[in-house]
């Protein structure tokens, strides 16, 4: 009988109980709320996108159920990386890894925002280069490869931490940003953040976020971001790990089949509640038992044998 070793996954150089992850954006802003999560059974925690300076996002409406998902144009509200390493330091009693997500609008902002959060005791950082909904950051980096190359090339030079790429999937050819990003020295890359959608009032005939654009999470975009996680397997060495509409153990698994090392888990925490870590944590588990296999690694990237 296999126990929870067989879960244990370790991604360049953190070690994780288990393979799942909360994926930024999701209650991420207080060490209170990541030590909620991390108590509630995921492996590792990825706070909010912090940048720089403070920002306060859109105004109301951000947020919009659709029949399959959410839609969200938040803009970003944070509270900037100074005030935000408080929570950093508070949070080093997780006993998971503390994964800091950021974003800038230069490379020098993200490597600043990176070094900031790793010097307040981040035990890596992750580059939002797929926020789909702020001119001037994100997607707008994110789909140029010369631009993602530069980003993270800048962030490695500062930090000595691993660094994660968030990936956008509004682009041509993901696998072209990938190759990017593990060439310019990314240990690791998430993928994907959230697609760019809309939803209009037919009564009003306005649409309903005050930003018009924002991006859609949750089971819609699931297929989505499982074929871009084959592509970029196929297309890179670095570690893959897998987001975008996770909210059962098949889902988890057919990532880690498509080539994903680990998965994170936002959108269905609003559907669910925390228990949803472990629930998946130990359906993978018994996925592995019954099909013989000893631990994570053996199935990350199976589907590419057929």
């Amino acid at each position: 009988m296999l126990g929870s070793r067989c879960l244990k996954v370790e991604i360049a150089g953190l070690k994780l109980h288990n393979p799942t992850m909360l994926a930024s954006g999701i209650l991420g802003i207080t060490a209170s709320s990541l030590r909620q999560v991390a108590r509630a059974g995921a492996g590792a925690v990825v706070t909010k996108s912090i940048g720089l300076r403070q920002r306060e996002g859109y105004k109301n409406p951000t947020t919009v159920q659709v029949e399959c998902g959410l839609i969200n144009a938040m803009g970003l509200p944070n509270p900037g990386i100074e005030e935000f390493k408080a929570e950093i330091e508070e949070a080093k009693d997780l006993e998971v890894p503390l994964i800091v997500s950021v974003y800038g609008f230069s490379a020098e902002e993200y490597a600043k925002a990176a070094s900031l959060a790793v010097e307040a005791g981040a035990d890596a950082v992750e580059l939002n280069l797929s926020c789909p909904h702020v001119e001037g950051t994100g997607t707008e980096m994110g789909q140029n490869p010369t631009a993602v190359t530069q980003v993270v090339s800048e962030v490695k030079r500062n930090i000595r931490k691993p660094v994660f790429v968030k990936l956008t999937p509004n682009v041509s050819d993901i696998a072209d940003v990938a190759v990017a990003a593990a060439e310019a020295g990314a240990d690791a890359l998430t993928a994907i953040n959230t697609v760019r959608a809309m939803k209009i009032d037919i009564e009003t005939g306005l649409t309903v976020l005050s930003n018009k654009i924002g991006g859609l999470s949750g089971a819609a975009i699931k297929p989505i971001a499982v074929r871009c996680v084959y592509e970029i397997y196929d297309a890179v060495e670095v570690p893959v790990i897998g987001c975008g509409g996770i909210s059962t153990w098949q889902d988890a698994v057919e990532f880690m089949l498509a080539g994903a090392s680990a998965v994170q888990i936002g959108t269905a925490i609003a559907y669910e509640d925390l228990g949803i870590f472990g629930l998946v944590a130990e359906g993978i588990a018994a996925y592995l038992r019954r099909k013989g296999h000893r631990s994570v690694e053996d199935i990350v990237g199976l589907s590419h044998g057929n």
